[in-house]
């Protein structure tokens, strides 16, 4: 045990396999102790079982920390202030909470199905929200604060295939800054110090088994110390950031900013005149995201061509 997160009290959402596995593990060894909330369902969400959190705290607990199992769905409030209860009520504080829990139905936007969103948004965003909802309702009043960290990904900036997971993504970023926030008034009228950051994470899960191109990645191991980081003290003046970790990288990204304005030249703008000044004043933002999908397309047919 290293200790770096010792006498921590520590919630993990999706902590039975993947990378909140791996974080739960790493922060175990870290020594703190950990809720291994997971509701331990197949990748759409369906056959539920406690089974991958009874053995996961299993394997925690011969580490020489306590760990406390919850099977239950995280969309849902009273799973929400459950998990952060069964921390203050067990070990008297909730000292980090990281959310990793979730599914997906991939489908493009064309033919996607309301139980398809709804399933996806529901677990992803609604699941950010009731552990962070009653986690930041205890920090607030701990004397010590604490660190709350999202999980977003990449696909926040957008998604061919999984228009639901995107959105859901994008909506944990806004979230968590909406978290950052909150903590930052609360400190700055005197409050204890507390953090709200995403880790944006690429590593080979069961969830990444599927994505039809290739792309750079690490294992599950491989993210957990940059979330054993900033649940730590020594990361707690990190706020409001988003950070994507692959493998041996890790990059910061944006904060999303306007850069670029242009005024009516009369009292109000006409289409004709936003036709006219558009294009040559403030223009349109490049996307890379679109670029590099259009550049991947072309290589695999290139591909196609010269296998035939």
């Amino acid at each position: 045990m290293k200790g770096f997160l010792k006498g921590k009290n520590i919630v993990i959402t999706g902590a039975g396999s993947g990378i909140g596995k791996a974080i739960a593990i790493a922060a175990a060894k870290e020594g703190a102790n950990i809720v291994v909330a997971d509701y331990g369902v197949a990748l759409d969400g369906s056959e539920p079982t406690s089974e991958i959190a009874e053995a996961t705290s299993e394997e925690i607990r011969t580490l020489g920390v306590e760990a406390i199992p919850i099977a239950g769905d995280v969309s849902r409030m009273e799973t929400g202030e459950q998990i952060i209860s069964a921390a203050v009520e067990n070990w008297g504080s909730v000292d980090g909470v990281v959310c990793v829990a979730g599914i997906l139905r991939e489908r493009m936007l064309f033919n996607m199905s309301e139980d398809e969103w709804d399933a996806v948004i529901a677990v992803h965003l609604k699941g950010h929200f009731t552990v962070y909802r009653h986690a930041m309702a205890i920090m607030r009043k701990q004397e010590s604060g604490g660190s709350i960290l999202g999980i977003t990904s990449g696909a926040f900036t957008a998604s061919t295939a999984q228009p639901n997971y995107s959105a859901a993504k994008g909506g944990i970023v806004s979230l968590t800054r909406s978290a950052a926030m909150t903590a930052a008034s609360i400190s700055l009228r005197g409050g204890p110090v507390i953090n709200a950051n995403c880790l944006a994470p690429t590593a080979r899960t069961r969830m990444s088994e599927n994505v039809p191109f290739a792309f750079e990645t690490g294992d599950p191991e491989d993210i957990a110390p940059m979330a054993i980081y900033l649940l730590s003290d020594q990361g707690r003046d990190i706020n409001a950031q988003i950070y994507s970790v692959v493998g041996r990288r890790i990059s910061v990204w944006n904060q999303p900013r306007e850069i670029r304005t242009m005024y009516s030249p009369g009292e109000a703008w006409t289409p004709e005149e936003i036709a006219s000044m558009l294009p040559n004043t403030i223009k349109q933002e490049p996307n890379p995201f679109i670029d590099d999908l259009e550049r991947r397309m072309k290589e695999m047919e290139a591909g196609d061509k010269n296998g035939e």
